[in-house]
């Protein structure tokens, strides 16, 4: 459990580091691309890593709250991921003062940074000690 949550940590770090510096757009959107494909990785990772099967079906996990509620924070985050990129490809091709997009994208942040919070404090709460790949 530690180095998935760990690595998930630092990203969250980063992004915060990156939301800080907005403004230098070199740095700020291959920051916040990577992080999305780390997330939309972390799945897969996790699923070629874990015994899902006998965790979920054998010992009933999969009728839990936890797992489910953790199941749509994802959901919600990869949705808010994907209304970010088109806010920000807005932004990027825009060639006027674009003060809605731009409220519309910092609004986003914060949904995107509080359900990635969420996110990752589940999926803390879900992991099973002594399980480390």
């Amino acid at each position: 459990m530690e180095g998935p949550f760990y690595l998930a940590s630092l990203t969250f770090l980063l992004m915060l580091v990156a939301i800080y510096w907005h403004r230098a757009h070199r740095f700020h959107v291959p920051v916040m691309f990577s992080i999305i494909a780390f997330d939309i990785g972390m799945p897969f990772y996790l699923m070629m890593t874990r015994d899902w099967s006998k965790r979920l079906l054998t010992d009933g996990d999969i009728l839990s709250f936890g797992v489910w509620m953790h199941f749509g924070l994802i959901i919600a985050l990869f949705v808010l991921y994907t209304i970010q990129v088109i806010a920000g490809l807005k932004l990027l091709k825009a060639t006027t003062n674009t003060n809605d997009s731009r409220i519309e994208h910092r609004m986003l942040a914060k949904g995107i940074m509080l359900a990635r919070a969420l996110v990752i404090t589940t999926g803390a709460m879900l992991s099973e000690p002594g399980t480390d790949a």
